[in-house]
Formats: C-alpha cells, sequence, structure tokens
C-alpha cells in the first residue's frame, strides 16, 4: 500500500471540462444503443508502467452515471506488467462508451507521467537527493501532472508565478545585481521561498551573500558541481542547491552523487508519450 497523496482541488472540473469538451451537445454515436443497455468492459495495459489517474477515471465515470461500477485490481502508484488488467467497469452501456475516452486520455497521460518521474526517482532513491519537475507541463492540465510527478516519486517545485521567487539570468540583468534582486525580492514580503538561478561560482558565492534560499545550478559540469557542494557547506549560511539542466537517466546519477539537494527535470511532465493503454468490451456477458 503506497500512502495517499493529496488530489488536486480542481479535479472535478478538469474532468468536468473534459467530458463537456468531448461531448459537447451530446454522445451521437453511443445514442445507437438502446437506452437500457448493460455492459461490462476492462481496461489493461500493454506496457509496463506506473499507474496513476485512479480518481480521474472515478470522477469521470460519476459524473457521467453513478450507477456505474468501478472496480481497481490496481492501485494508484502501482508498478503494473505489459497485459495486465488495470480494473473493471459495469453499468450503463451508453455511459462505458461515453466515457471511454476521456478516461483513458487521464489514465494513459498521467500513467506516463509518473512512470517518467518514477524512472528518474528510483535511480536516486537511496542519495538524499530528490527528483523535481518544472512548470513544463500540458496547458491546463499543470496540477494533474504535478500530482502524477508525486504518485511517481517525485517532488513538484514552484508551481506557479505565486508561490516562488525564481531570479533568472534576466531578471538579474533588470534588477542590475544578483544582491539587488534577492533585495527586492526580500522587499515584496511575497512570504515564499527565493531561488537564484546562477552559472558561475562567482554567481553561487553572490547568492549566499544575497541570503537566498535555494541556488539552481544551471548546466554546471560534475566537477563545477562538485566545486559548487564544497563552496556552500563552507558557508555561514548554506543554501538548498539545485542542479538543472541536460539531465538525463544516464546522467542523474552521478549528479545526485555530488551532494546537491535537488534535480530538476523538465523531461517528466514535456517529453512524456502516453501509456498504451486499451478497454475491452464484453458483450457476449452484458446483461
Amino acid at each position: 500500500m503506497h500512502p495517499p497523496i493529496p488530489v488536486p482541488s480542481d479535479l472535478a472540473e478538469q474532468v468536468r471540462r473534459a467530458l463537456a469538451e468531448d461531448i459537447g451537445t451530446g454522445d451521437v454515436t453511443a445514442a445507437l444503443i438502446p437506452a437500457g443497455r448493460q455492459g461490462h468492459a476492462s481496461v489493461i495495459t500493454r506496457e509496463p508502467a506506473i499507474l496513476c489517474g485512479v480518481p480521474y477515471v472515478n470522477a469521470t465515470f460519476q459524473q457521467l452515471d453513478p450507477s456505474v461500477q468501478v472496480e481497481w485490481l490496481a492501485g494508484e502508484g502501482d508498478a503494473v506488467a505489459a497485459n495486465q488488467a488495470l480494473l473493471k467497469l459495469s453499468g450503463p452501456a451508453r455511459a462505458l462508451l461515453t466515457g471511454e475516452r476521456t478516461a483513458l486520455n487521464f489514465l494513459q497521460l498521467l500513467s506516463a507521467t509518473a512512470t517518467a518521474a518514477h524512472a528518474y526517482a528510483v535511480l536516486i532513491a537511496d542519495t538524499g537527493c530528490r527528483v523535481l519537475d518544472t512548470r513544463k507541463t500540458l496547458p491546463g492540465l499543470r496540477a494533474a501532472q504535478k500530482y502524477a510527478v508525486r504518485v511517481g516519486g517525485g517532488q513538484n517545485h514552484r508551481i506557479g508565478l505565486f508561490d516562488m521567487i525564481l531570479i533568472k539570468e534576466n531578471h538579474i540583468m533588470a534588477a542590475g545585481s544578483i544582491e539587488q534582486a534577492v533585495a527586492s525580492a526580500r522587499a515584496c514580503d511575497a512570504k515564499v521561498p527565493v531561488e537564484v538561478e546562477v552559472e558561475t561560482l562567482d554567481e553561487l558565492r553572490q547568492a549566499i551573500a544575497a541570503g537566498a534560499d535555494i541556488a539552481m545550478l544551471d548546466e554546471f559540469t560534475l566537477e563545477a558541481m562538485r566545486e559548487a557542494v564544497a563552496v556552500n557547506r563552507a558557508a555561514a549560511r548554506p543554501l538548498k542547491l539545485e542542479a538543472s539542466g541536460s539531465v538525463t537517466l544516464a546522467t542523474i546519477r552521478s549528479i545526485a552523487l555530488t551532494g546537491v539537494d535537488y534535480i530538476s527535470v523538465g523531461s517528466i511532465t514535456k517529453h512524456i508519450r502516453a501509456v498504451d493503454l486499451s478497454m475491452r468490451f464484453d458483450w457476449a456477458t452484458a446483461v
């Protein structure tokens, strides 16, 4: 069993929008099925994955027709194997057919995101370093994808532009210096963490001196990361260090072993491929 991860507050609204997008004024194809016809279906995965999206599938059919019964054969966050059955459905045939694509879209996308996050997280699970996502998410589905990252074993970076100040090169240039940019951030009294993107060890020292909370090491070599960790540890007020840029499955463990606290990986939400799922209907046993 996995500890429950709070679902996004916008889950019901996201499902409602997805159904409205697909159904529009009505499912004219499902209308071909007699209104009283009952059906049974199962969903299988054709490839290994980390299952994610259970609450979204449940909400899809609950919103369509509360009489649909959903029986899960695997749990949220479980590792599932190719050709494994994930769930069984029973209820009004029209509702099953109408909800099929919306349910699978959520399940395929979120399982893909969780699977990608897990692939990175498991490689550094013993190091003390943690995988972070980014804001490179599908428009309108950020909360859902960031939920899937947590299901997969990763952690969330900032959710949006409102919950962390991230000072990048252009902000530094506009403010005049790292010191001035951090001072302005503190003056805003936003009561959120302040992170500074740095490209050199000298900029890291400036971020430390300015009193930032986190420094993002942008495209540092492994040797430079190790130096950055040493510089930071020697500081009177060390920061948290985040490595970013060109991270792959082949390099993430070496990066983690430098001693950084976090590694952000945009690809776990951006460069994903939907998990191959299939819904199979069993009309022979339909009642």
